[in-house]
Parts: C-alpha cells; sequence; structure tokens
C-alpha cells in the first residue's frame, strides 16, 4: 500500500504541475480553459470557477489534465437531433445547455436540435416541446454554459476565447508552460533536498567533516576540520583521494599525516570493514565538509537539477546513436522505482520526484507530434510561413504521433514486466 501511494503521489503531483503551467498561461493568453481536472475517470465532484474554468475531482487518483477551448483536444458532441435542455436568461437567451440525462434542470425546457452555431454566430435553433410545426431560434450568450453527457458543466467556446485566436508567442508560451513548470519543481525540489541534507558537500579540499562516534577517525583522534596531507605517502588534495586510498587499504593500519592549525602531526588509522545494503565497504568514520551558507544551498539545488537535465540528455544522445529499447523505462519501472524509494524514506522520494519532473519536462520538449515540443515546433513552422497547417494536416501529424507513443509505451510496458517479473 505504501508504494502504490508513493507512485500515485509522485506521478500525480508532476503531472498537476504540469498542467497547471499550460492552464496559468493560457488564462494569460485568453484562451479558455474548459476544464482543469484532478484524476482521470468518471466525475466525483465539481465547480466552476470566475474565470469559466470547471474544476474537477475524478474517480482514478492519477494525474489529471486541462481542456483548452480549441485545441483540438476538447470537444463537446452536439448533434442535429439531439434532445437537449435549455435555460433562457430573462433576455430569452440560452444561458445553459443540458445534454446529460444525469442532470435534472427544473428550469430548463426540451428541445431538439436542427441548427447551431456556439463559435461564431452563438445561436441554436430547432423544435421545442416536441413542436415539430415551428422552427424556434434562440441567441446563445457568449459565457453559457453546456452540461455534458457525464454532468461536467463548461463553458461554451466562441472564437474569441479558443487557443489558435491568442497570439502565436502566446501559444507557443502557453505549449511550453507544461515542461516549463516540471523544470521549475525539479529546481525547487533538488534546492528542498540541499536545505534538508544541511549544505552542500565540498569535495575539491583535502579537510574531513564530522566525525562518527566511537569511529577508527575517533580513535586516532582526529577532528572535524583537519586536513589529511597524505595516506602512506600518497599526497591528498581532494576528497575522491582520501576515500580512494582508504577503499584501496582493504582494513590495513593507514599513516595519516594531517595538519591542524600550525600543526603537522602523524596518527595510525585501522579503517574498519562494514556490510551496507549486501556489499563490503571499508570506513574511518568520517563525513565530507560541507558548505553550510544559504547561497551554496541554492546555487547546489540549481546545480543538481542542471547536471539531471545533462546526464538526461547525454543519455537521450546515446539513446538516438545507439536505439535499444532496454535503456528505457515505463510504467512498471516508475512502480518499482517508487517501491524502493517508499523504503529508504521521504528524502529518496523527494529526490525520485526531482529526477523524474526533470525527465517529463526534457521528454515533452522532443520535437514529436502529440507532445509539448511537436506543437511548438508547429508553433515555429506557422509563424515561417506566416499562416498555419491546417486543421486536417495538424490532425493526421498529431494523430501519427499519438500512433508512435502509443505502440512504444506498449513496447516499453512489456519489455519492463519482462524484467521486472520474468
Amino acid at each position: 500500500m505504501k508504494t502504490i501511494i508513493t507512485f500515485i503521489l509522485v506521478f500525480s503531483v508532476i503531472v498537476i504541475i504540469h498542467e497547471f503551467g499550460h492552464y496559468f498561461f493560457a488564462k494569460r493568453a485568453g484562451i479558455l480553459v474548459r476544464e482543469f481536472a484532478i484524476g482521470m475517470g468518471p466525475k466525483i465532484w465539481g465547480h466552476q470557477g470566475k474565470d469559466g474554468t470547471t474544476f474537477t475531482l475524478r474517480a482514478l487518483p492519477i494525474g489529471g489534465y486541462v481542456r483548452m477551448a480549441g485545441n483540438g483536444e476538447d470537444e463537446v458532441e452536439l448533434t442535429p437531433g439531439m434532445p437537449v435542455g435549455l435555460v433562457l436568461n430573462d433576455e430569452g437567451k440560452v444561458k445553459q445547455i443540458n445534454t446529460s440525462s444525469k442532470v435534472q434542470l427544473p428550469t430548463a425546457f426540451p428541445f431538439e436540435l436542427a441548427e447551431f452555431d456556439l463559435e461564431d454566430e452563438l445561436f441554436v435553433s430547432g423544435y421545442q416541446n416536441g413542436d415539430e410545426s415551428q422552427q424556434m431560434r434562440y441567441e446563445v450568450l457568449h459565457d453559457a454554459t453546456i452540461i455534458e453527457s457525464d454532468g461536467v458543466e463548461v463553458r461554451i467556446a466562441p472564437r474569441d476565447v479558443q487557443f489558435q485566436s491568442a497570439k502565436l508567442w502566446q501559444r507557443m508560451l502557453t505549449n511550453f508552460a507544461g515542461p516549463m513548470n516540471n523544470f521549475l519543481l525539479a529546481i525547487v525540489l533538488f534546492i528542498v533536498i540541499t536545505f534538508l541534507q544541511g549544505g552542500v558537500a565540498i569535495t575539491n579540499t583535502n579537510k574531513i567533516g564530522a566525525i562518527s562516534e566511537n569511529s577508527p577517525a575517533q580513535m586516532a583522534q582526529l577532528k572535524e576540520g583537519d586536513s589529511i596531507e597524505s595516506v602512506d605517502g600518497k599526497q591528498i588534495s581532494s576528497w575522491e583521494d582520501l576515500t580512494a586510498a582508504i577503499t584501496s587499504s582493504k582494513n590495513k593500519v593507514l599513516h595519516f599525516t594531517v595538519k591542524r592549525g600550525n600543526e603537522t602531526f602523524t596518527t595510525e588509522v585501522t579503517p574498519k570493514k562494514e556490510n551496507v545494503e549486501g556489499q563490503e565497504v571499508v570506513r574511518i568514520g568520517v563525513q565530507v565538509p560541507m558548505d553550510t551558507s544559504v547561497t551554496a544551498k541554492l546555487t547546489g539545488g540549481v546545480k543538481q537539477a542542471v547536471n539531471s537535465s545533462v546526464q538526461l540528455l547525454r543519455a537521450l544522445g546515446n539513446l538516438i546513436a545507439k536505439p535499444d529499447i532496454n535503456k528505457l523505462g515505463g510504467p512498471v519501472a516508475m512502480f518499482q522505482m517508487s517501491s524502493e524509494a517508499a523504503k529508504q524514506g521521504p528524502l529518496t522520494v523527494m529526490l525520485l520526484m526531482a529526477v523524474i519532473s526533470m525527465n517529463l519536462g526534457v521528454m515533452n520538449l522532443l520535437p514529436i507530434p502529440a507532445l509539448d515540443g511537436g506543437k511548438i515546433v508547429l508553433n515555429i513552422i506557422e509563424g515561417l510561413r506566416g499562416k498555419p497547417l491546417s486543421q486536417e494536416k495538424e490532425g493526421i501529424l498529431t494523430l501519427i504521433g499519438f500512433g508512435f507513443l502509443l505502440l512504444l509505451m506498449v513496447l516499453v510496458t512489456w519489455n519492463d514486466i519482462q524484467r521486472w517479473f520474468f
């Protein structure tokens, strides 16, 4: 159960933060966000905000999504001949259209649609109360709502609030905002982790940090801040040099030359073998010195985020140069990592969340149709051409992208199952 909760928490927070980026910048661009959903599946709860966005909580507590008007992913099904319920305002204009059998509006009257336009002319026409002798026509308010078949009430999407009506740079920023939020989340998490760890490790020094109780270092009377000049005559200039000297010693006596203030002396240290997670390691009980300043913690967290992104880009380059599905991990691999992280504590869970958030941000910027990166490429093409691709061509490219991603997901998931279970 703990593993499942960790998996859901990690995945959902990352996705919701990603979607919030799209939502925030879409609203600033005047694009109508019809729904912001937390979770997937059937609706449990919904509330429409003053900005026209309906916030919903759905049954499956995994991930979430936003529905932006007119971006090809948000369609409200209305067809000629469909029975609906209409609610009029005091001026006789439609303020609500009910297409759901699950919702009953006491002020609505039955209406059979014949013609409608909810984008430009904003009207519905058809037959009222089953009377087909006279076709009635009603104007629809710009901010009217539709109750969809599952009971979710969303705003209609007139042309001026649709995605394509925003300026090109605003659409590009809206597309980029999701990955950007993932990068920001990763940076914040890495900074928090650095603060919780107490600072940034200083590895380019021969000074030692804290001394463990009853350790070989304490027995040898070493103190925090001592500089290790040499071990068995080998000069020590960094933490890496000291670690290598101790590790290669097995558990034989080492002769340390130590500088403390203006005094230099020698002492004998006998490393101790310990078993850590099934592996035998050699230690003397000293910790790496830490820079505990606020500046170091902030910059250290940012550096970790940058290093994480650089490692991912190198891995992607290697994957492109030498394609191998075994280098990829899907939901099963993520579940396995969440399981290991849950065993090791909250700090490891935060680290996993930071790494996955960075990965999701980078992967979403790949120039594949259906991903944010693919949409940005289409924005760039539009800027170069001076006009967007036709909806048909864009739809075909998006369908190809979805097909490729779906196939890749199936292959990766099957590979994960074979790797972890067989």
